[in-house]
């Protein structure tokens, strides 16, 4: 544990809890799992609305503002979708 651990191991350590209750490592892991459920929804979305106004633009459909879109306005959304992963109080 962080607070009674050597200043070796606390450096050498990936994670470190601060505290000496065990069941923080359960609700670490828990945390970690949904941030990476987040990262993987805002990388799937981003490519695949890259992806449709690329096909768009080829056929001559898109236009500059959907291509503005597809790379500034889908970097808004994923990042009001990665704040998601401040609300963990019910895990």
């Amino acid at each position: 544990m962080g607070a009674l651990g050597s200043d070796a191991a606390i450096e050498a350590a990936d994670v470190v809890l601060m505290d000496d209750d065990p069941k923080k490592i359960a609700k670490a892991i828990r945390i970690s799992r949904k941030c990476m459920r987040i990262v993987y929804e805002n990388i799937y979305f981003a490519l695949g609305i890259k992806a449709v106004c690329l096909i768009l633009g080829a056929l001559g459909i898109a236009n500059m503002w959907m291509a503005i879109f597809a790379d500034v306005g889908v970097m808004v959304i994923a990042v009001l979708n990665a704040i998601r992963a401040l609300f963990v109080k019910h895990l």
